[in-house]
């Protein structure tokens, strides 16, 4: 995906970039929120993106240790036996199919939303995100927030939570959804992985429409890194030197040699280096 065109919002874009790719090396496990915070105002339908760290995606119904798929709970609290399984109703979304996104559709008015990560059948791991409280102000089709250059910082927080939380086109597509082509970040730096159209699923257990995340750099057309993440992850930090460089994004199969979606080419361009 491109930076934004006008010259307000691409500042705007690039005044988050730290936020959106900043490694976490606090919690080794990990779930949460990637393109939502606590008090964000969105218009709906949303996108909601899922990051989970330190462990795997396979769809529900197919056990393999350290794997396990997404759950939103939408206004009610976590359960209180955290060794049952999660029910099927309108407050407790299953994403069974290994997604890492979903599109949600409320209404006006304050709602929380947690992320709980449960395994093959449906009974929750003790990872779960924090509890995050989102204000729906109107619907999708409404008009949408714009920057104002005399009220910057105002206008810019009410665009960019807008525009974090639009759906995506629909289609199959393969994604980095924290950065954008071209934008410059700090290194080292994580980025987060998305698909639509096939869900992920961990080699090692056969599941159908699902594939796994590989990774190759390029600088120069020489390849200086890559990575199969058949273990399921969505999500991976890199660390490298200023430069630019092309990121190749591919979406395979469990032998990693064929390709299920067109990859996606990103342009990074690493302009300084932080210490973790």
């Amino acid at each position: 995906m491109p930076l934004p065109k006008g010259e307000l919002e691409r500042s705007c874009w690039q005044r988050h970039t730290r936020e959106r790719t900043r490694p976490n090396i606090k919690e080794a496990t990990l779930v949460e929120f990637s393109n939502l915070r606590h008090r964000d105002r969105v218009r709906s339908p949303f996108m909601v993106e899922f990051a989970v760290r330190g462990m795997g995606v396979v769809p529900a119904g197919k056990a393999m240790a350290g794997t396990g798929h997404h759950h939103i709970l939408i206004n009610t609290p976590l359960p209180l036996n955290i060794g049952e399984k999660i029910p099927f109703s309108d407050t407790h979304k299953h994403f069974g199919k290994g997604q890492t996104f979903a599109v949600l559709d409320l209404p006006t008015g304050r709602h929380t939303l947690r992320l709980l990560f449960a395994d093959h059948d449906h009974r929750p791991y003790f990872v779960y995100s924090r509890e995050i409280t989102i204000d729906v102000i109107g619907r999708r089709n409404s008009i949408a927030p714009v920057i104002n250059p005399d009220r910057f910082d105002e206008t810019c927080a009410e665009w960019y939570q807008d525009e974090l939380s639009r759906p995506r086109p629909p289609g199959e597509w393969v994604t980095v959804s924290n950065l954008r082509d071209g934008e410059p970040v700090a290194s080292p730096f994580s980025l987060h992985f998305g698909v639509e159209g096939y869900g992920v699923c961990a080699v090692g257990v056969g599941a159908e429409r699902t594939g796994h995340f590989k990774y190759e750099v390029y600088r120069e057309k020489q390849m200086v890194q890559q990575a199969d993440l058949g273990n399921g992850a969505t999500q991976a930090t890199l660390s490298l030197p200023n430069g630019t460089y092309t990121f190749r994004l591919r979406f395979v199969d469990a032998t990693g040699q064929r390709d299920l979606l067109p990859a996606q080419d990103l342009s990074l361009v690493v302009n300084a280096q932080n210490r973790l």
